[in-house]
């Protein structure tokens, strides 16, 4: 029956819907090793310009079941942010964040001079045989990451990347092994953004190399940071607003970078935190429900 809803919209709506929830899935990727662990990358459409090309190869080369297709290819990029995470993780602040762009850049050279990618001219994605709808699809994968993103938060390696994100001599002290957490992070990040790659790639039936360029991965930058960093629910706000932004700003798309500037701007002045940053929605809920979170009953016990 939810199928059969999603069907009857017009495809306008269908796509900005589709649009927001693959720019969800991106986002709440990005936060993991930018929210959570506190390493800014301006990497991250390297990572989805490598999901969106293994899941097409995958598809035109081998012709695997979708479901298949989206687990690999979020696989394949995890595999590649490690390889390339273990050496640059080492650094931090600016010389990290330009590593990773640098990074992206040569991802999108690379693409662009590779047969197998079809070069400048890019690839037609075939339509993928499943058996739900993509926008059913991609409502599957934005619920379940968003869990999978409460689920690290809120455990021990959650934790740990908090600690690494407040003070990395201090977690260091303690007995974390941050180069581990740290290329642990950015994997985890990296297979979120291949799983949106993938389904970006299938969506639109096209992909070329120049769509994955720095404006990109600012655009997923931007989300996070609007929504608040290290905030799953901001996360989300983030995504959608400035997903459907695009839409909305037609009449002055060639301002568009503009408005993001001034409103981030306008964020970092009167919001620091983001819009829904510094929240704390687990207890809020646990509040809701009759109970008490666990920082509140070691409180209470140490009194």
């Amino acid at each position: 029956m939810f199928q059969n809803m999603l069907n009857s919209l017009d495809p306008y709506t269908m796509q900005i819907l589709v649009n927001i929830g693959i720019g969800i899935i991106l986002a709440l990727g990005l936060n993991i090793i930018t929210g959570l662990t506190g390493q800014l990358s301006l990497g991250h459409a390297a990572f989805m310009s490598v999901g969106a090309f293994a899941g097409a190869l995958l598809t035109i080369k081998t012709g695997v079941p979708f479901y298949l297709n989206i687990l690999l290819s979020g696989l394949i990029t995890a595999v590649v942010a490690a390889a390339i995470g273990w050496p640059i993780l080492r650094l931090t602040g600016d010389y990290l964040a330009i590593c990773t762009l640098g990074f992206a850049e040569i991802v999108k050279v690379v693409f662009l001079n590779l047969e197998v990618t079809n070069k400048a001219l890019g690839l037609t994605v075939p339509t993928p045989r499943s058996d739900l709808s993509m926008p059913v699809i991609v409502l599957i994968v934005v619920v379940l990451v968003i869990a999978a993103s409460a689920f690290i938060e809120n455990s021990r390696f959650g934790r740990a990347l908090k600690a690494i994100r407040d003070d990395e001599i201090a977690a260091e002290s303690m007995g974390i092994n941050i180069a581990r957490y740290k290329v642990q992070s950015f994997a985890v990040s990296a297979f979120m953004a291949g799983v949106g790659g993938c389904l970006y790639a299938h969506f639109l039936g096209y992909i070329n190399p120049s769509d994955f360029g720095f404006i990109k991965s600012i655009d997923m930058l931007s989300m996070v940071v609007l929504g608040g960093l290290g905030s799953i629910p901001g996360t989300v706000f983030g995504a959608t607003i400035l997903s459907a932004a695009p839409e909305f700003l037609r009449f002055m798309s060639q301002y568009r970078m503009l408005v993001y500037g001034a409103l981030l701007v306008f964020l970092m002045v009167f919001r620091p935190n983001g819009l829904l940053g510094g929240i704390d929605f687990t207890g809020l809920v646990l509040r809701k429900l009759g109970v008490k979170p666990r920082g509140e009953i070691r409180k209470e016990g140490g009194h």
